[in-house]
């Protein structure tokens, strides 16, 4: 019979996935003796269970909650509901891996009109007694009945308003009933029912909502981001309560082994005094350094350092902890291997290998690829950053550099992203979990309230967003869209600020920025990466800058280069259109000799920074339509340059245009139509190879014709570039070899690959519109209703962005083994967006292709994830 109740004593780490990470890291800190309090956890086969059973709890799961709460109570000598010596308990969330804030949390549950009482008088502290019950009231409230938490803030700070407080900690006993009183009756308002009165099925209505936390709309978004299954479930766990808010020797606290932004081996954390576990992560105040509490409870600093080298040394790792003291008596509540940085991340990983701790191959599993781009992009430039303007300073939450347009709320921020904002900041008060997708959305994170460890600290620090924490030199009117400066400056919605998230520096314009370099810990652990990794790393590039940029990040070729972005520029575009445009061979060959010389220094170009790695050239692609214009001004004025009517060029344009260009006239179907145009292309590559060959560098030009769907489709157009390329080798006494192969981004390719591979040298398989057109989704169309999709359980990833491993992915698979049947030394390789998704990348290394290809800031990504699917399989590099 399936078990779903576990007591603390009964799990350990290796339970994680059972038990969530917070139950099996509960359980493992008890049986290594640490003071940890008692509890159960329901595991996630219960909430799997929960949500087979149409959200509801089967009867075993019943009878072994009570069965547990029984046992709990015997342990604790505390009963639920007794009036002298009441059993509080917290009931949280506990997923297998780390969701901060996703997720439902309710403390002193157990409460209600008579227990408040009888707490007070077995405490002596009636104060300690009432807070905790209106806490308890607007946890339950938010969290189980889904109301407003503003609702109740709204009494509260009413109530500290007429008495002249400003913190909490202020109002006395008779003050905290009144507001007892006020959110009773807000519930009663809301409910229409009064306040639940019995412990009992408090809990069970407690618990329910953790399980549905599972599902709420952030937890689906952080699982999306982080690429957590749905089918984990979450855990939760239900623990006997301590209090950090009994008095002045009593506090709660969130610490980390090592400094999650930098990686210092240095204890690093923040506390406050006489508070509970969501003051600190809140904001609500403002929280003191882990140091100082060494001189206001000594002893209590030392056992809890001692008990940091404990945990640290035993997980192996920098962990992540939150306590409370009660009474000056310490509680270590839970234990998790911390959120870092990258950097923080490079440097732990580093340090740990050159102290014996962990190996290289643990070293390298650890670090989450994704997490590596917050190292790849642009820093401030140290001149600009001289003459700029400084106009506060908070707290350094979450390293890195960001300017853009501030917006005041989550919704204004991802509607700004919508209409096209690149350059984004969101200011807030403070954030909380509801502010997640616009955080994610913003290129950086500003907060007036909060600490190093506030909501806001922790998110940022997980997705790699620069963030400053407490700044409260700044005010903010939220409901207007200002935020005003200590000199009275005002900022409103849409003006630029600057985030130096490394110094907690807030600048009052746009600042410029510079590119990254690859150093130190990053250079050490991507050298670690590249030894064990069997895959080859190439990226998407189409001008010498990005080229140069993924060369710096260790890219060893080029997998992509589309053709049609050089056209674009400005002195192209016109003979483009002439050639779109012509009404025959003759003045198509003649427009095409006008782009020939830029098509040719393109190439030259890209084939010397390259220095010898492959480069993989992508014959044109998209429809003609897309390269001449559609206003009316435009084409007349078009008209007027190419000397033919208005009519004339309106009448072309109407013919190129087609109901469904995706699936159109585009790919080897322009060249097929206007073979001139495979031959311009190929002169380019093979002059081009010749030129910076006759400069001593060697050269490897890969020739990619794509959309090809059927064998005499490349067999045509392949005629055409051996001809034109084998003719001008001759002329130019050359022996440069090259390669002629296919994108496999169509399913009939995919299933045909056998026969395609008589003629291909080598396949890259486009995934972007692999997935378009095996899903029959329009890839610039699909984000209309995909999030219908995540929210309703259909999908839990977008399959643009990370490959659909069963029905994509198997085309893929089939291609490769119907390729190899063929030609056994067929240069297999996937060059889209999906080739620095380090899912898809484990995937590629998987069924063995030789390399993936991607846009050069996701190189070092796909570098690592390379490593670890080496890694993980057992392959060894030869």
């Amino acid at each position: 019979m399936t078990k779903y109740v576990y007591a603390f004593e009964e799990g350990n780490k290796e339970m994680k996935n059972l038990l969530g990470g917070k139950g099996a890291n509960l359980a493992e800190m008890i049986s290594i003796g640490l003071p940890v309090p008692n509890g159960f956890t329901i595991t996630t086969e219960s909430c799997n269970n929960y949500y087979e059973n149409n959200q509801e709890f089967s009867s075993e799961t019943i009878a072994e909650i009570w069965s547990q709460l029984e046992n709990l109570e015997k342990k604790t000598g505390k009963k639920m509901g007794d009036l002298n010596n009441p059993l509080l308990v917290s009931v949280r969330s506990g997923a297998r891996a780390s969701m901060p804030g996703m997720m439902d949390t309710v403390l002193n549950l157990g409460l209600n009109d008579q227990v408040v009482e009888g707490l007070a008088q077995a405490t002596n502290n009636p104060r300690f007694a009432y807070d905790s019950y209106r806490r308890f009231i607007q946890m339950f409230s938010d969290v189980v009945m889904g109301y407003s938490k503003a609702s109740f803030e709204r009494f509260f700070d009413k109530i500290k308003e007429e008495k002249h407080v400003n913190n909490d900690t202020e109002l006395t006993a008779e003050d905290l009933k009144e507001v007892v009183n006020k959110f009773k009756a807000n519930y009663l308002e809301l409910a229409k029912e009064e306040f639940p009165q019995d412990p009992k099925e408090q809990l069970m209505a407690a618990i329910k909502a953790v399980f549905r936390s599972w599902n709420n709309e952030r937890a689906i978004l952080y699982r999306r981001l982080n690429d957590i299954p749905a089918s984990w479930g979450t855990a939760v766990n239900v623990q006997e309560m301590v209090y950090g808010n009994r008095g002045n020797d009593c506090g709660t606290g969130v610490a980390f082994t090592r400094n999650p932004s930098t990686g210092e081996n240095k204890l690093y954390g923040e506390y406050l005094i006489n508070a509970q576990g969501e003051d600190v992560v809140a904001g609500i105040r403002t929280p003191q350094d882990i140091e100082t509490l060494k001189d206001i409870m000594p002893e209590v600093y030392e056992e809890f350092v001692k008990i940091t080298h404990i945990l640290e040394e035993h997980y192996r790792d920098m962990q992540d902890m939150e306590f409370t003291i009660e009474n000056s008596k310490l509680f270590m509540l839970q234990t998790r291997n911390g959120k870092r940085t990258a950097a923080a991340a490079l440097k732990i990983a580093v340090d740990l290998v050159e102290d014996g701790t962990i190996t290289k191959e643990e070293a390298l599993l650890r670090v989450d690829p994704r997490n590596l781009d917050q190292l790849l992009h642009p820093n401030f430039d140290v001149n600009a950053l001289k003459s700029s303007k400084t106009i506060a300073k908070g707290l350094a939450a979450s390293p890195g550099a960001a300017t853009g347009k501030i917006f005041f709320t989550a919704e204004d921020v991802v509607s700004a992203k919508k209409n096209g904002e690149k350059e984004i900041i969101l200011v807030r008060l403070e954030t909380s979990p509801e502010d997640i997708q616009g955080m994610n959305d913003a290129n950086g994170i500003l907060t007036i309230r909060g600490g190093m460890t506030s909501h806001a600290a922790v998110v940022a620090r997980g997705m790699g967003r620069c963030c400053i924490t407490g700044c409260g030199e700044l005010k903010i009117d939220e409901e207007n869209k200002k935020l005003i400066t200590k000199d009275g400056t005002i900022y409103n919605e849409g003006d630029y600020l600057s985030l130096d998230g490394s110094t907690g520096l807030v600048y009052g314009e746009k600042i410029n920025t510079t590119l990254p370099e690859i150093s130190g810990d990053f250079e050490k652990f991507m050298s670690w990466a590249d030894s064990y990794r069997t895959l080859e790393v190439r990226t998407n590039a189409d001008t010498p800058k990005d080229a140069k940029q993924a060369l710096a990040f260790g890219a060893q070729g080029i997998g992509l280069c589309r053709t049609e972005h050089m056209f674009f520029d400005e002195n192209r575009i016109f003979a483009m259109r002439q050639m779109i445009t012509a009404n025959s061979v003759e003045k198509r060959e003649e427009a095409l000799s006008k782009i020939l010389p830029y098509q040719r220094q393109d190439f030259e170009e890209l084939f010397k920074v390259m220095k010898g790695f492959p480069v993989t050239i992508r014959y044109l692609d998209p429809p003609l339509h897309e390269f001449l214009p559609h206003t009316e001004e435009e084409i007349k004025a078009l008209a007027t340059s190419l000397e033919i009517t208005y009519e004339e060029l309106k009448n072309r344009i109407n013919s190129l245009h087609e109901f469904n260009p995706m699936m159109g006239h585009r790919g080897c179907r322009l060249s097929v139509t206007y073979p001139e145009i495979a031959r311009m292309q190929t002169r380019a590559v093979i002059e081009a190879a010749i030129n910076v060959a006759k400069e001593g560098l060697n050269v490897i030009p890969e020739i990619m014709i794509p959309l090809v769907g059927d064998i005499n489709e490349l067999k045509y157009i392949k005629a055409i570039v051996t001809e034109t390329a084998d003719t001008i080798l001759k002329e130019n006494n050359s022996n440069i070899s090259y390669k002629v192969g296919t994108m496999i981004e169509i399913p009939r390719a995919a299933l045909t690959a056998d026969v395609i591979a008589e003629e291909a040298e080598f396949f890259s398989f486009g995934t972007n519109d692999l997935t378009q057109m095996t899903f029959g989704f329009s890839r610039d169309d699909a984000s209309t209703f995909l999030e219908e999709y995540y929210s309703k359980g259909i999908f839990e990833s977008d399959p643009f962005a990370k490959l659909d491993q069963i029905g994509v992915g198997q085309l893929v698979k089939i291609a490769v083994e119907k390729g190899k049947a063929t030609r056994p030394d067929i240069k297999l390789g996937i060059c889209g967006e999906h080739g620095g998704d380090p899912a898809t990348i484990e995937f590629c290394h998987k069924i063995g292709l030789k390399y993936v290809s991607c846009s050069p800031f996701r190189v070092p990504i796909a570098r690592l994830a390379a490593a670890q699917a080496a890694i993980k399989s057992g392959t060894k590099k030869n």
